[in-house]
Protein backbone atom coordinates (compact mmCIF):
# COMPACT_ATOMS: atom_id res chain seq x y z
CA UNK A 1 0.00 0.00 0.00
CA UNK A 2 2.91 2.33 0.67
CA UNK A 3 4.05 2.00 -2.94
CA UNK A 4 0.53 2.80 -4.13
CA UNK A 5 0.38 5.97 -2.05
CA UNK A 6 3.87 6.88 -3.26
CA UNK A 7 2.74 6.43 -6.87
CA UNK A 8 -0.34 8.61 -6.27
CA UNK A 9 1.78 11.31 -4.66
CA UNK A 10 4.37 11.06 -7.44
CA UNK A 11 1.76 11.72 -10.10
CA UNK A 12 0.35 14.58 -8.02
CA UNK A 13 3.86 16.03 -7.78
CA UNK A 14 4.33 15.71 -11.53
CA UNK A 15 1.00 17.44 -12.10
CA UNK A 16 1.81 20.25 -9.66
CA UNK A 17 5.24 20.68 -11.27
CA UNK A 18 3.73 20.93 -14.75
CA UNK A 19 1.25 23.55 -13.56
CA UNK A 20 4.03 25.51 -11.87
CA UNK A 21 6.32 25.38 -14.92
CA UNK A 22 3.71 25.98 -17.62
CA UNK A 23 1.31 28.24 -15.70
CA UNK A 24 -1.65 26.13 -16.85
CA UNK A 25 -4.98 27.28 -15.36
CA UNK A 26 -5.73 23.77 -14.07
CA UNK A 27 -5.23 22.16 -10.66
CA UNK A 28 -2.04 20.12 -10.43
CA UNK A 29 -3.74 17.07 -8.89
CA UNK A 30 -6.14 16.94 -11.84
CA UNK A 31 -3.26 16.91 -14.31
CA UNK A 32 -1.52 14.26 -12.21
CA UNK A 33 -4.68 12.16 -12.21
CA UNK A 34 -4.93 12.41 -16.00
CA UNK A 35 -1.27 11.41 -16.33
CA UNK A 36 -1.83 8.46 -13.99
CA UNK A 37 -4.83 7.40 -16.08
CA UNK A 38 -2.74 7.59 -19.25
CA UNK A 39 0.05 5.55 -17.63
CA UNK A 40 -2.45 2.92 -16.50
CA UNK A 41 -4.00 2.71 -19.97
CA UNK A 42 -0.60 2.38 -21.65
CA UNK A 43 0.30 -0.39 -19.22
CA UNK A 44 -2.99 -2.16 -19.82
CA UNK A 45 -2.53 -2.03 -23.61
CA UNK A 46 1.00 -3.39 -23.20
CA UNK A 47 -0.47 -6.40 -21.42
CA UNK A 48 0.35 -5.82 -17.79
CA UNK A 49 -1.12 -3.94 -14.84
CA UNK A 50 1.54 -1.31 -14.17
CA UNK A 51 0.45 -0.17 -10.72
CA UNK A 52 -1.43 -2.89 -8.82
CA UNK A 53 -0.60 -1.17 -5.53
CA UNK A 54 -2.35 2.00 -6.70
CA UNK A 55 -5.69 0.22 -6.68
CA UNK A 56 -5.22 -0.89 -3.08
CA UNK A 57 -4.17 2.58 -1.96
CA UNK A 58 -7.05 4.20 -3.84
CA UNK A 59 -9.58 1.79 -2.33
CA UNK A 60 -8.23 2.51 1.16
CA UNK A 61 -8.50 6.26 0.59
CA UNK A 62 -12.02 5.90 -0.80
CA UNK A 63 -13.07 3.76 2.17
CA UNK A 64 -12.07 6.62 4.48
CA UNK A 65 -13.33 9.43 2.28
CA UNK A 66 -15.87 10.49 4.89
CA UNK A 67 -13.08 11.58 7.21
CA UNK A 68 -11.98 14.17 4.66
CA UNK A 69 -15.30 15.98 5.07
CA UNK A 70 -14.91 16.45 8.83
CA UNK A 71 -12.94 19.75 8.54
CA UNK A 72 -15.57 21.17 6.19
CA UNK A 73 -18.33 20.16 8.59
CA UNK A 74 -16.51 21.79 11.50
CA UNK A 75 -16.13 24.96 9.43
CA UNK A 76 -19.86 25.05 8.67
CA UNK A 77 -20.75 24.60 12.34
CA UNK A 78 -18.26 27.21 13.54
CA UNK A 79 -19.41 29.76 10.96
CA UNK A 80 -23.12 29.03 11.24
CA UNK A 81 -24.02 32.71 11.74
CA UNK A 82 -22.27 33.67 8.50
CA UNK A 83 -24.00 30.76 6.74
CA UNK A 84 -27.39 32.00 7.90
CA UNK A 85 -26.64 35.57 6.85
CA UNK A 86 -25.77 34.46 3.32
CA UNK A 87 -28.17 31.53 3.01
CA UNK A 88 -29.88 32.91 -0.12
CA UNK A 89 -26.65 33.43 -2.02
CA UNK A 90 -25.27 30.07 -0.92
CA UNK A 91 -28.48 28.33 -1.97
CA UNK A 92 -28.46 30.05 -5.35
CA UNK A 93 -24.84 29.09 -5.98
CA UNK A 94 -25.54 25.48 -4.98
CA UNK A 95 -28.52 25.22 -7.33
CA UNK A 96 -26.71 26.89 -10.24
CA UNK A 97 -23.56 24.82 -9.80
CA UNK A 98 -25.61 21.61 -9.65
CA UNK A 99 -27.43 22.61 -12.85
CA UNK A 100 -24.17 23.45 -14.65
CA UNK A 101 -22.61 20.18 -13.50
CA UNK A 102 -25.64 18.21 -14.66
CA UNK A 103 -25.61 19.95 -18.06
CA UNK A 104 -21.87 19.35 -18.51
CA UNK A 105 -22.32 15.69 -17.59
CA UNK A 106 -25.14 15.25 -20.09
CA UNK A 107 -23.22 17.02 -22.87
CA UNK A 108 -20.14 14.92 -22.16
CA UNK A 109 -22.21 11.72 -22.23
CA UNK A 110 -23.83 12.70 -25.53
CA UNK A 111 -20.47 13.62 -27.09
CA UNK A 112 -18.87 10.37 -25.90
CA UNK A 113 -21.81 8.33 -27.17
CA UNK A 114 -21.61 9.95 -30.61
CA UNK A 115 -17.85 9.44 -30.70
CA UNK A 116 -18.04 5.78 -29.77
CA UNK A 117 -21.00 5.15 -32.08
CA UNK A 118 -18.96 6.50 -35.00
CA UNK A 119 -15.82 4.65 -33.91
CA UNK A 120 -17.43 1.22 -33.64
CA UNK A 121 -20.19 1.71 -36.21
CA UNK A 122 -23.06 1.09 -33.84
Amino acid sequence: MLRGIAALLLFQLIGESLVFLTKLPLPGPVIGLVLLFIALQIGRRAGYAPFPQVEGAANSLLANLGLLFVPAGVGVVSLWGVMQAHAGAIGLVLVLSAAVTLAATVWTFIAARRFFDKKWGA
